[in-house]
């Protein structure tokens, strides 16, 4: 009798030492990729702030440098091998208040209230096609079965730049001092429903995940262009992001050419191998 109650306190006491040691310590290298990704989901909540005080300015900000952020914190991880379950998620949930509620509610503040119901409807429609992309997205990752090429694009335009592109009326605004009048309202709201269509779509945009080596003849000419152009977004920051903008936008036909060539070589490499193969039943 003695001996079972001294087993049984045994086995108690190793699957306490167990929990124990799994809850004991957390290395660094999964740290610092989450706290990245909390700064930006406090960047994209002040944004929401600034926009709330009449500081629109600086809202766009707040989610221009969280989208930022949350391009370093995946390549923070994935150097530093510290990837997780509970990364990915947190850094879904915050893209969606980053990059679907805070531009939603600064256009809404800014300009969109203006015609009220139909505003608030655009920004609605805006913030679900954010959910809806995220999620679309956390499925994708988990598919083993894609091809490797499809790695090189986003299904749909991603949450990030979908919040920065969006944001394009007000850097007009901004930049070039066009009027803020009622009449110019009912483009934003089309623009806004636009880039939520872009972004709940299909339509492949390319992706920079792949992007991390430069050739070496290529590193001067590379380093100086980047401190070109982050000297100018720091000298003109409304300018220069209505100059990325356009040009992100002009990326996609040739996002949408690329994509379907891929498929096109595909289909091909496909056909060629049903033609090489013998006939099911020959000997």
């Amino acid at each position: 009798m003695s001996e079972g109650l001294d087993q049984r306190s045994a086995g108690h006491d190793d699957r306490r030492v167990d929990r124990l040691r799994r809850f004991r310590r957390i290395p660094m290298r999964f740290v610092i990729p989450n706290l990245v990704t909390l700064l930006a989901l406090c960047l994209g909540l002040t944004g929401i702030r600034f926009a709330a005080e009449g500081r629109f300015e600086y809202a766009v900000y707040a989610i221009v440098f969280a989208a930022i952020l949350d391009g370093l914190d995946g390549r923070i991880a994935r150097a530093l091998e510290g990837t997780s379950r509970f990364g990915a998620e947190l850094d879904s949930l915050a893209d969606f208040v980053d990059f679907g509620v805070a531009p939603a509610m600064l256009l809404y503040f800014w300009a969109l209230h203006e015609h009220r119901s139909l505003g608030w409807i655009a920004v609605l429609i805006f913030a679900i096609a954010a959910a809806l992309r995220l999620a679309r997205f956390n499925v994708m990752a988990e598919d083993p079965n894609r091809p490797a090429w499809m790695s090189h694009f986003f299904v749909g335009m991603p949450a990030p730049a979908g919040a920065v592109l969006v944001m394009l009326p007000l850097y007009l605004h901004l930049g070039l001092g066009l009027p803020q009048d009622p009449f110019y309202v009912r483009f934003e709201i089309a623009y806004v429903l636009l880039v939520a269509f872009l972004m709940a779509s299909r339509i492949p945009h390319f992706s920079g995940k792949k992007i991390g080596r430069v050739p070496r003849d290529w590193f001067v000419p590379v380093l100086l262009g980047a401190i070109a152009v982050l000297l100018l977004i720091f000298t003109y920051p409304a300018q220069m992001l209505i100059v990325l903008s356009l040009a992100y936008l002009g990326l996609i036909p040739l996002s949408v050419h690329r994509y379907l060539a891929y498929q096109r070589a595909d289909q091909l490499a496909e056909e060629a191998k049903t033609a090489s193969s013998p006939p099911s039943g020959s000997v």
